[in-house]
């Protein structure tokens, strides 16, 4: 199976007061550096977003900008193209999520539409999954992405579970999350 990555980088920040989440700096590198590392074995890569990327890497941003990560996943799989396989769906928040990413990708591989991580609490993480592109072009047919919510797109698909056991989605959303992560140990 081929693999591509799509790797939400446009959100508003709004309780870090409209700071650039993707160049929040942990362990001395950014948000998108560590995301972009965690998305190396992606054969494609497409970041959304207003950033700068490195060569090699395509960027896009969500019609409209500030439409949400469904616009962003819909932005992302029409630069991803036509191609079959599973796309890796990453926000740029979690600088530890490239420890789960191996098993991400081992769980899809037997899942009818993909494997997403489920945090210490229970809660699907639909932003840290590797979805079968089918399956999300299929649910986003029945939807218009601008403001709809992730659950609206993914209440019907059949995911593999992946404990989360080492917090790899814990996200940065306020400056005591990032304080957390530049105290923790890589």
């Amino acid at each position: 199976m081929t693999l591509a990555a799509i790797i939400l980088a446009g959100g508003r920040a709004r309780r870090l007061g409209g700071a650039s989440k993707p160049d929040l700096e942990v362990d001395g590198r950014t948000l998108l550096d560590l995301t972009l590392e965690a998305a190396a074995a992606a054969s494609t890569i497409v970041v959304v977003g207003p950033v700068d990327v490195p060569p090699g890497v395509m960027v896009t941003r969500e019609d409209p900008p500030g439409g949400g990560p469904v616009a962003g996943i819909a932005a992302g799989l029409d630069v991803v193209g036509e191609r079959s396989g599973d796309v890796l769906v990453l926000a740029c928040d979690m600088p530890r999520i490239g420890r789960a990413v191996p098993e991400l990708v081992e769980a899809a591989a037997s899942a009818p539409d993909g494997a997403w991580l489920v945090d210490g609490e229970g809660r699907e993480q639909p932003l840290a999954a590797v979805y079968r592109i089918a399956s999300l072009r299929g649910a986003l047919a029945d939807l218009h992405p601008d403001g709809a919510s992730m659950w609206q797109l993914i209440s019907d698909l059949v995911m593999a579970d992946v404990p989360d056991d080492g917090a790899a989605s814990r996200d940065v959303d306020t400056w005591d999350d990032l304080d957390h992560h530049r105290k923790e140990q890589p």
